[in-house]
């Protein structure tokens, strides 16, 4: 491996997040040969530089770990939570031993559903990365039942308070009693409470909130709170999707 960023180099060490490991780096926890980086950045050589945080070396990883959790309601999507709540990383018990794991992405407390869970830091930066357009698929209950209007708007794109949303995939599945009715949202950004601020600002007001796929995988009948590791083919696919293959 030649010479390459140190945010690139925590991330693929499974230290972290590459935007984690910007945010490790400026709170002075890691050091390069002893010495503290510049703050805009710096080149390190695995064979040469030893990298350290908070006092341990940091080495590459050999072989990363791939876990899809069904994270249940109320559970945060965090490592760990000051406050003492129940975080994915709970949830996960042994399936996090041994293991740097982090989530990829958030899910808020009142949502369900699939959660990457890995040490691959790399493969994490470009599935949340707005560049990659990766999907995220996710099944709605809310109330009402959107028009044909309200389709078209989410589709071409809302208006948010940060701004215009890129436009979506959206599909009424089914219509229930309330009313209120069933709908299939599909996007390729990552800003806080997305799906919940997009239907509601079309008038709709999302009642639960299930994420059922993300890039090439898919929830299928893992139950809630149940996780697994990740098959060789569903690495593999996540990594194209990451442009890494």
């Amino acid at each position: 491996m030649s010479e390459t960023r140190l945010n690139a180099y925590l991330a693929r060490s499974g230290v972290t997040s590459r935007r984690g490991a910007d945010k490790l780096i400026a709170s002075g926890s890691v050091l390069v040969n002893g010495h503290v980086p510049p703050p805009d950045g710096v080149l390190v050589d695995p064979a040469r530089d030893v990298v350290t945080v908070d006092g341990r070396a940091v080495k590459l990883a050999t072989q990363h770990r791939y876990l899809m959790l069904n994270k249940p309601l109320g559970v945060i999507t965090t490592a760990k939570d000051e406050a003492g709540r129940t975080s994915v990383l709970d949830v996960l018990g042994e399936g996090a031993s041994g293991h740097r794991v982090f989530p990829v992405g958030r899910l808020d407390a009142d949502s369900t559903g699939l959660l990457l869970i890995t040490d691959d830091g790399e493969v994490a930066y470009r599935l949340t990365h707005p560049r990659y357009k990766v999907d995220k698929e996710y099944i709605a209950i809310v109330g009402g039942s959107p028009s044909r209007a309200d389709l078209a708007r989410l589709r071409s794109g809302v208006q948010l308070e940060d701004g215009v949303t890129a436009p979506a995939e959206v599909d009424v599945l089914r219509v229930l009693p309330g009313p209120a009715a069933e709908v299939r949202v599909v996007i390729r950004e990552g800003r806080h409470r997305q799906v919940r601020r997009m239907l509601m600002a079309v008038g709709h007001r999302v009642l639960a909130l299930n994420r059922t796929g993300f890039g090439p995988l898919r929830l299928g009948r893992l139950k809630p709170g149940n996780w697994r590791v990740l098959r060789d083919g569903e690495i593999a696919a996540l990594r194209r999707a990451a442009g890494l293959q």
